[in-house]
């Protein structure tokens, strides 16, 4: 008869992990919000340690960046919500027209379906009911709240930097300092890295969307480039955004044109996708472009928009983690089994024989 035995220890150790589990299921959000603004001071802080090298106060400093990139949002939403507002607007009113149009159009070339009746089925009054607004205030007003405090727990850190780093290095053994500094500048250096292949990325759309819809003939071209330049930020939903918008714009002018533009703008999705993202990142974060693809994939199937958000600095940092843990291992010195102490020569053996030989050479002579 087979008998397992569990140690109490075990058993304590898996009872840790579960709770610890549980414990992260139910503070994740405001675990995410943490982490947001850990990134967000990672990419700021060398341009607060500039800063500061120029002469400007610590304080000043922070409050200059973050006013900045506020005002950039600012600017960003006073061109962009009036576009989909009016677009919304003028969506409801000529949608059944507009259904009508591409259903024949489909229907030339062989595919039938029931668009204008469907258009007409949309319960729009269910949409802007007073049920569905407090429902949108709800979610607008969370998201405005985890923002504001991103914001204020980057501009705590960027504040507080030099004594959390003295608080970090406490508990760093002795003599072990530069391989913590070495450990921490490589994680900004990724993290940023990440940061900037974001900025190649969304500069790449902007520019093809704006192109397109110009070329094409879409009406608020810009404020669409700039709404798809923010959204390609987000994974999985911000492709679709980036392209439902200026698709429907398209619309109301021909059924032709947004035809042209769903392709166009699907055709670049595709090229960030498969090629673009894993490229700029790979070099960016120092990873292979399978490994990107595959976090990214991995993250967002596990957890979601901020799972497949976070999926590529923390497959950068894990990396960091790996290369520090090595270089602290160091090279393996080759294994001396039994074989190999058998085979070694024995040096005073062969010191003495040699000797021996010497001796019995003379007595010869």
């Amino acid at each position: 008869m087979i008998r397992i035995e569990i140690s109490y220890r075990a058993i304590l150790l898996l009872a840790l992990m579960l709770i610890s589990l549980w414990a992260l299921t139910k503070l994740w959000p405001i675990i995410l919000l943490i982490l947001t603004a850990f990134i967000f001071h990672t990419a700021l802080l060398p341009y607060v340690e500039w800063m500061v090298r120029k002469g400007l106060p610590r304080t000043l400093s922070v409050l200059l960046i973050l006013l900045g990139i506020l005002g950039v949002l600012a600017g960003v939403s006073a061109l962009v919500v009036p576009a989909m507002v009016d677009e919304f607007t003028n969506l409801k009113s000529d949608l059944p027209d507009d259904a009508r149009d591409l259903q024949n159009l489909l229907d030339d070339v062989g595919i039938h379906v029931e668009l204008e009746q469907r258009a007409r089925d949309i319960d729009w009054d269910h949409l802007i009911s007073g049920s569905a607004a407090v429902d949108y205030g709800q979610k607008a007003l969370t998201i405005l709240l985890g923002v504001i405090t991103v914001v204020v727990l980057t501009a705590y850190l960027l504040v507080d930097t030099p004594r959390l780093s003295r608080f970090v290095y406490q508990f760093v053994p002795p003599g072990r300092e530069p391989e913590m500094e070495h450990f921490l500048t490589a994680m900004n250096r990724v993290v940023g890295g990440y940061i900037r292949g974001q900025v190649v990325t969304s500069a790449c759309i902007f520019v093809y969307t704006l192109i397109v819809l110009l070329a094409v003939g879409v009406p608020n071209a810009v404020a669409f480039a700039v709404l798809a330049a923010f959204v390609d930020i987000i994974p999985l939903i911000g492709a679709t955004i980036a392209v439902v918008f200026p698709t429907v714009a398209a619309f109301r002018e021909s059924p032709t044109q947004a035809i042209i533009v769903l392709a166009l703008l699907m055709a670049y999705q595709q090229f960030e996708d498969r090629f673009l993202t894993p490229r700029v990142y790979g070099q960016t974060l120092n990873l292979p472009p399978l490994v990107v693809l595959v976090a990214v994939l991995i993250g967002g199937r596990l957890l979601g928009i901020a799972g497949a958000l976070l999926a590529m600095p923390a497959a950068a940092v894990g990396r960091v983690g790996f290369d520090y843990w090595m270089e602290r291992r160091g090279p393996a010195a080759p294994p001396t089994g039994p074989v190999e102490e058998l085979l070694a020569p024995d040096e005073p053996a062969m010191e003495k024989e040699a000797v021996r030989g010497r001796r019995t050479r003379r007595r010869k002579v």
